[in-house]
């Protein structure tokens, strides 16, 4: 169940569900079902908008009270502020996800006159599609959905704004999804199977991963590090001048880029982590005409930018942010979009990351990651992502799923080392990730 439904699609499947009676209650029962759970009973108001939204609220509302608790439904639009205030929860059911309009001030009034929230299938006023707030939006503390997620779940500001996300089947059969045919998804281990090793394999054949290297060698040996605990047989740090590794199994190369061009068995490399923005686009320029597999990142994005075409002919891309604004340009109302935009320009794979990752594909294809912990964003963990990409991609998977895998296990494995994780943390924690996948 982790496909993803932009507003109009979920329409669609509604559409072709049919049964609206019985969808809208079973919605409704879900909600009051899991209020139930997690709640003692309070003095309840349903915010109802005009919508199925409202009228979930309104199902809700007739099961809470036959469960003996007391229930009042308003309408957004009569309502006062001292009837929210009066209410010791009140259930959000205004809008859906497919708003397409800010929140008038009337409403976004009595929603912040509320002391908790109770959301119906997303905060009011968060854009199912964007994650956007169209005005105003509140602060829930449970969210419930229904079938599938909308990427407004998963996207900032909306995400952090839903509180506990809840999901909840109500009926709806899967067969309604093949007219749709979804191309987002929560990124899952359901959408990459990652790479095993034959038994009569060697180092060549799990695959070469070259990272070449600047006069600061932190960055790419971090990238080097990530290779090799993620699977790579061989990995080269490819540096200007000698250096003292204290890493037994990483090689070192200091010739000229030229000269390792001419080894057929170096397939994939990395460029861009702490190279140099002159070097790191001369070298980009070399590796897309030699049509080698290439993961730009840092250096080598910021030398591609206001000039976005000269990333073409890699076959993954990782900007964050601000390294997105330098080249493309601002991201807009939508980072799914924007993303989606530009992986379908430059033709490579798109990982925009942020605390919301979104991995992009040329033809369509998009996920969105969720299981990034806060502490994962500190120096040098992009370089890890980085790296642990190119060994995947070097170890045969396509690059979308490659990129898919990195992003889920990159987080994963922040996620099991906890707060004050460093990035140099991050590459010994794979393999204990990458096994429990089975």
């Amino acid at each position: 169940m982790n496909e993803l439904l932009i507003p109009s699609e979920m329409a669609r499947a509604d559409e072709a569900a049919g049964n609206v009676e019985a969808l809208m209650d079973a919605a409704g029962r879900a909600v009051a079902r899991a209020i139930l759970q997690r709640y003692r009973p309070c003095r309840v108001l349903v915010l109802a908008g005009p919508g199925n939204n409202g009228g979930d609220g309104k199902v809700a509302a007739r099961y809470l009270a036959q469960a003996g608790w007391p229930v009042r439904v308003a309408d957004a639009f009569t309502a006062s502020v001292e009837d929210v205030r009066r209410a010791e929860l009140v259930i959000d059911a205004v809008f859906g996800a497919g708003l397409s309009r800010d929140v008038s001030a009337q409403v976004a009034d009595l929603l912040r006159a509320a002391r908790r929230i109770i959301a119906v299938d997303v905060p009011s006023g968060v854009d199912g599609a964007t994650g956007a707030v169209r005005g105003y939006a509140p602060q829930a503390e449970l969210t419930i959905t229904f079938f599938r997620k909308k990427p407004g779940h998963l996207l900032y500001p909306g995400r952090g704004l839903c509180g506990e996300l809840l999901l909840c089947d109500i009926g709806m059969p899967n067969s309604v999804l093949e007219a749709i045919n979804p191309q987002t998804w929560e990124n899952t281990p359901a959408l990459f199977t990652l790479p095993s090793r034959a038994a009569t394999g060697h180092k060549y054949s799990a695959g070469d991963v070259t990272v070449l290297c600047g006069k600061l060698a932190g960055a790419a040996r971090l990238a080097c590090a990530a290779a090799r605990r993620a699977g790579a047989g061989m990995v080269t740090l490819a540096a200007k001048a000698p250096m003292v590794l204290p890493e037994a199994g990483l090689i070192l190369r200091t010739d000229k880029l030229a000269t390792l061009l001419q080894d057929d068995r170096r397939h994939t490399w990395v460029v861009g982590p702490g190279l140099g923005v002159e070097r790191a686009g001369d070298a980009l320029a070399q590796l897309i005409a030699k049509q080698k597999t290439i993961v730009a990142d840092a250096d080598a994005l910021t030398a591609c930018a206001g000039a976005p075409e000269k990333l073409r002919g890699a076959a993954v891309i990782t900007p964050h942010t601000g390294e997105f604004t330098r080249v493309f340009g601002a991201i807009g109302p939508s980072k799914l979009e924007a993303a989606r935009r530009t992986a379908a320009a430059t033709g490579a794979v798109t990982i925009l990351k942020g605390a919301d990752t979104v991995i992009a594909a040329p033809d369509g294809r998009a996920a969105i990651n969720a299981n990034a912990p806060v502490w994962l964003a500190t120096g040098g963990t992009g370089d890890v992502l980085a790296g642990l990409t190119a060994a995947l991609l070097a170890q045969g998977m396509a690059a979308f799923e490659a990129a898919c895998a990195a992003v889920w296990l990159h987080g994963e494995a922040a996620r099991s080392l906890g707060p004050g994780l460093l990035a140099e943390d991050l590459p010994a924690a794979l393999p204990k990730v990458i096994v429990a996948l089975g």
